[in-house]
């Protein structure tokens, strides 16, 4: 973990464009996010949720003129309502 002098050179170099995000999630996530950076070539886990905001922003806009995107944004969203409680915290 970084000292509190490094955390706080962070936050004072990039106070204007980036903020952390501490989540608590299940360890599959966090599994997931680093199975994720592997596959894509990514940094690590930050990087991976940034990739993943990207997808879903990606597919929105997809859906917005595909049909089949459509369904597809549909059903993953009906998925992960449906099985909430065994995905987040």
């Amino acid at each position: 973990m970084a000292t509190a002098t490094i955390q706080k050179k962070w936050r004072d170099k990039h106070r204007l464009v980036k903020s952390q995000l501490n989540v608590m999630a299940r360890k599959q996530t966090h599994e997931d996010l680093d199975d994720f950076a592997g596959a894509f070539q990514l940094r690590g886990k930050g990087e991976a949720v940034t990739f993943a905001a990207f997808i879903i922003r990606a597919l929105v806009q997809r859906a917005d003129f595909d049909a089949q995107a459509a369904r597809m944004l549909d059903d993953f969203t009906a998925a992960y309502h449906r099985d909430r409680e065994f995905h987040s915290a």
